[in-house]
Parts: structure tokens; C-alpha cells; sequence
């Protein structure tokens, strides 16, 4: 029987199946932006983990960049905060980070396509609501927020 493009995609990237039943599954590509990352980062820290194939993770600011500004430090406090501790942790962690300045700088769901980076027969994972919109162009992309930093490390889940 023939198979659907989200089965050849799954097989290809399937790890091994788990004692549960579930696929670990290689994510190929990681998105990620300034509200779900901080806590990602901060356990990534604590538990003294690195990032695994990180030349493979992209960060845009997106969701709290003011509209009404454009240079920095923001209004804001809020905003300004989350931009600079995302900077900062895709330095530490050695992360592509399309920050305001680069010109690369977008929404996370758009910034994959206008890059390049969504490519088809990937695997996608980011923390935002709409990466099912990879999709559209023949990956599986998976939101799993409070999975981003086990995806980080391991490059999988």
C-alpha cells in the first residue's frame, strides 16, 4: 500500500520505538523565540547540558517585539529582558540567532521558510502555536514547548 508523505517523513526520522510505544523521532530542526526559550535555557544551565547539533537551532524574536520602537533599550522592561537574556543565551549556547539587527528578524513560523531552513522531508519542533504550518511545505513539525529543552540536548523526541 502506498504511503502518505507524513509516513515516509516519520519513518525516516524514526530513532527506535520506545518501551511506551512511542517513536523517538531525530528532530532535524529546531525553532525557537524569546517567550518559551528562557525557561528551556535556564534548565539547560542547571542540569549543565549543552545544545546537540546546534548550527541545526535558529531564534528570532517575534512575539513580544515592540512595533512602536525600534532601537533599544525598549520601553518595555519586559520585552527588553526577554530579547537581551535570548541574545545572550544563543551566544552561550552557540545558537543562529536572527536577532532585529541581522534584517532576518520574524515571526518563527515564517523565518524557516524565508530562510531556507524548512526544507521537505524534515522534522520540524518549535514552541509556537502555529508550526503545524511547516507542513504546508513537506515536513513534520512537531509544538512541544515544554519538550524544547529536552529537544535541544538531545535532538530528539
Amino acid at each position: 500500500m502506498p504511503k502518505t508523505l507524513f509516513e515516509k517523513v516519520w519513518e525516516a526520522h524514526a530513532v527506535r520505538t520506545l518501551a511506551s510505544g512511542q517513536t523517538q523521532l531525530l528532530i532535524g530542526t529546531h525553532l525557537i523565540h524569546e517567550v518559551t526559550s528562557p525557561q528551556a535555557f535556564g534548565m539547560m544551565r542547571d542540569l549543565g547540558l549543552k545544545v546537540a547539533m546546534a548550527h541545526r537551532t535558529f531564534a528570532t524574536v517575534d512575539h513580544i517585539v515592540p512595533t512602536d520602537q525600534v532601537s533599544e533599550p525598549y520601553a518595555d522592561p519586559l520585552a527588553d529582558a526577554m530579547i537581551k537574556e535570548l541574545r545572550r543565551s544563543c551566544r552561550e549556547f552557540g545558537i543562529t540567532f536572527f536577532d532585529r539587527s541581522t534584517g532576518k528578524q520574524g515571526i518563527v513560523h515564517i523565518v524557516g521558510p524565508e530562510q531556507g531552513i524548512t526544507q521537505p522531508g524534515t522534522t520540524i519542533a518549535c514552541g509556537d502555536s502555529h508550526t503545524s504550518t511547516h507542513g504546508a511545505f513537506g515536513t513534520s513539525s512537531r509544538r512541544r514547548p515544554w519538550r524544547s529543552a529536552s529537544s535541544r540536548c538531545a535532538g530528539s523526541r
